[in-house]
């Protein structure tokens, strides 16, 4: 897997995007960028104004631009609530002539508010801040590949988004 790809993994919160997103990375040797660790980074942990929220997805944008000026793949994990923010990297993407691929990670909301309901090392979202999201989550339009995440299915996962990614270059 050495062509120069874009990869989009957006989720709700506790959907287990973050987990198979980093996975996925690791598989194919492309860069992971997590929209939690970026928001620790610029020291924005705590603040999810819009502003705030846009300056998030600003940096990954530029480290993502970045990555991929040095030919190197990437993996963005975010919840891409917000179709705007999907078609900014969708457009990096067209400019730059490299593949991209999206997947929507989802889970069944019992399994959401357990995984909320336990500590997480950089996510700050609970089942309440997960219910205001899905309310706001505006839906793809683009081609992607939906995933549903369960307890023990990771490695399906990640065999079905390697074979969608493989398949879409024959």
């Amino acid at each position: 897997m050495n062509q120069l790809r874009l990869i989009l993994v957006s989720g709700l919160p506790g959907s287990g995007k973050s987990f198979f997103a980093e996975k996925l990375a690791g598989k194919i040797g492309a860069i992971y960028l997590n929209s939690d660790y970026i928001r620790s980074a610029i020291h924005l942990r705590g603040k999810y104004t819009t502003s705030d929220k846009a300056a998030v997805y600003k940096e990954m944008y530029k480290q993502t631009s970045n990555y991929l000026q040095e030919k190197k793949s990437v993996v963005v994990d975010a919840t891409f609530q917000l179709a705007a923010t999907r078609d900014l990297f969708l457009n990096l993407a067209e400019e730059k002539y490299i593949s991209v691929f999206c997947f929507e990670v989802w889970a069944d909301e019992d399994l959401i508010r357990q995984r909320l309901s336990q500590k997480r090392v950089e996510s700050e979202a609970d089942f309440k801040i997960y219910m205001v999201i899905k309310e706001q989550f505006e839906a793809w339009t683009t081609p992607r590949l939906k995933l549903q995440s369960t307890q023990e299915n990771i490695s399906a996962m990640l065999e079905e988004a390697i074979e969608y990614i493989e398949g879409e270059n024959v």
